[in-house]
């Protein structure tokens, strides 16, 4: 009798251990793909005039596009920071890229680690070494290189000869392939450093690229006529400060053989050599062959041009060098769907493509982010999920950054902390859209005085309407109605109009301001540390 009462209890006790094996089993793989600085406007499944990204197009036409997607704080540390932690930056520490991050912070990775999902990271971090509830990652140290890169790893930091984007997919495919454990979930972050600055396509997309014409935005000459102070003084015209060396890819030598070109350009110290001396002789060759051309186009035609052609001049080189990027990027994407595909993890994994914010793409003369206005401020969101969302659906409900951890923590039934400040998406993902109850994102940028000038700011922001706050040495108030004014040319704060509406907007914006725990004395807290 007691050797069947042991054998009972060791069959049920194997019996639970396998069903709870089942349960962990069915738990959703998550695959983050985010890129850095990738515009909305350079996604064909948002709008095809600059470039076709078939492959990131499959995330929209499989599942669901977000066309309000934006971040908290439009800059690269901050914005990743805030993924990571699910609370806005003057709450996780990292306000700016120079500003450490609260390392006492709860990321969601350590949340899926502790759950007992295997845990991965590949590419770009940008702050850190050793990055919190992550079981392997190869990372790129800071902002990265595009040509040869260095990464750091648990074992030790390495060199790898390539090209950056596709070397951080060939670790991505490798782990899944060959370290993933097939007995758990996994949740991956596959991070690409492309499409940031210094924009440095791979040699075969640099000279694919630099043939290419693209069109020209409306706003590439804006005088800034009817805005305030902050957009008449950021330096990131590209006529005014897009660099020659560091950006165009026009040799130092040029430069100094043609002796005064203008207009004259602060450049970054080795903004030409330092990117291109990581390439090894064979690489060189390639680049060259462009490299030459761009330059002696360079030498016959800038002094005779007027300054609207030298404006579209560096708009194209901007946009050939820019794009080329993301062409590498989509192809890579590519390569990881087909191997979710081939390997039959596509219908148990969620797949995010996103960007850890905009970036202006010749609007308003501009290049980079900051601004909250909207290139910079909005974000591509596309999400797939097999069974759960409907393919092919566009959700212009105002989500944000804020709300990806507890999106992802939710989906593998995970409880959030109760500090996390965002909201689950999962609803909207499975077109409850009556559940979904925000009308208002709070916006927040601190980086002020420094490089591009982009003024602190915080703003409101609802699908009609932006109230912006320009503060520290200027007290300046901006509205723009989104619906009639787009392009966000028009500030129409003092419009007797839209008085009703300020008022209206004002009220919010404090009970938004207490809601996420910032406020005045927040503000001068970051104005203090910053001077001193």
């Amino acid at each position: 009798m007691k050797r069947i009462l042991i054998a009972v209890f060791i069959f049920s006790f194997m019996v639970s251990c396998a069903e709870k094996k089942q349960e962990v089993d069915q738990r959703p793989n998550i695959l983050f793909i985010m890129s850095d600085d990738h515009a909305y406007q350079a996604i064909s499944a948002y709008s095809d005039h600059l470039i076709q990204t078939p492959h990131i197009d499959r995330i929209a036409e499989e599942g669901m596009l977000f066309s309000n997607a934006c971040v908290s704080n439009s800059i690269c540390a901050p914005s990743r920071a805030t993924i990571l932690t699910g609370k806005h930056t003057h709450l996780n520490g990292k306000i700016d890229n120079k500003m450490p991050f609260d390392t006492t912070q709860v990321t969601f990775p350590q949340l899926f680690q502790e759950a007992g999902y295997q845990t991965a990271m590949f590419g770009k971090l940008h702050f850190g070494n050793n990055p919190k509830g992550v079981d392997e990652f190869m990372i790129l140290p800071g902002q990265g290189h595009y040509i040869n890169p260095d990464l750091i790893t648990p074992r030790g930091d390495t060199t790898i000869t390539g090209y950056v984007t596709d070397i951080i997919t060939d670790l991505s495919l490798k782990w899944l392939k060959e370290k993933r454990d097939k007995e758990k979930p996994f949740m991956m972050m596959y991070l690409h450093k492309a499409p940031h600055r210094p924009w440095w396509p791979s040699p075969e997309k640099f000279a694919e690229f630099s043939k290419m014409t693209f069109p020209e935005p409306e706003s590439l000459f804006d005088d800034y006529k009817n805005r305030g102070t902050a957009a008449k003084t950021a330096e990131m015209n590209l006529y005014e400060h897009m660099m020659y060396n560091h950006d165009s890819k026009v040799r130092p030598e040029t430069i100094e053989e043609m002796n005064h070109v203008l207009p004259v350009v602060e450049e970054y110290k080795n903004g030409f050599y330092g990117p291109y001396d990581r390439a090894n002789a064979e690489q060189k060759k390639l680049y060259d062959i462009v490299l030459d051309s761009i330059n002696q186009d360079f030498k016959n035609n800038w002094p005779e041009m007027s300054k609207e052609d030298k404006m579209r001049w560096k708009y194209q080189r901007y946009m050939q060098d820019y794009l080329g990027t993301i062409s590498s990027v989509d192809e890579n994407v590519g390569r990881v769907l087909d191997y979710l595909d081939e390997s039959g993890l596509a219908e148990n994994t969620i797949v995010i493509y996103t960007s850890d914010q905009g970036f202006y793409l010749g609007e308003h003369g501009w290049f980079d982010k900051r601004f909250v206005y909207d290139e910079s401020f909005k974000t591509p969101l596309l999400i797939r999920w097999p069974h759960q969302i409907k393919a092919g659906t566009t959700n212009d409900e105002m989500v944000q950054n804020l709300d990806f951890a507890q999106t992802f923590l939710e989906a593998a039934g995970i409880t959030a902390p109760e500090d996390m400040q965002g909201e689950s998406l999962i609803p909207l993902l499975k077109g409850d859209t009556a559940s979904w109850s925000r009308e208002a994102v709070y916006y927040h940028y601190y980086e002020y005085p420094s490089v591009h000038m982009v003024k602190r700011h915080y703003a409101i922001v609802t699908k009609e309407f932006k109230l912006i706050h320009f503060y520290y040495d200027v007290d300046e108030w901006e509205l723009y109605d989104r619906l009639k004014d787009p392009q966000e040319m028009n500030n129409v704060y003092n419009d007797p109009a839209y008085a009703d509406k300020v008022k209206e907007l004002h009220t919010a914006l404090e009970e938004l301001r207490v809601k996420y725990k910032d406020s005045p004395e927040l503000d001068q807290k970051y104005i203090d540390i910053y001077e001193n």
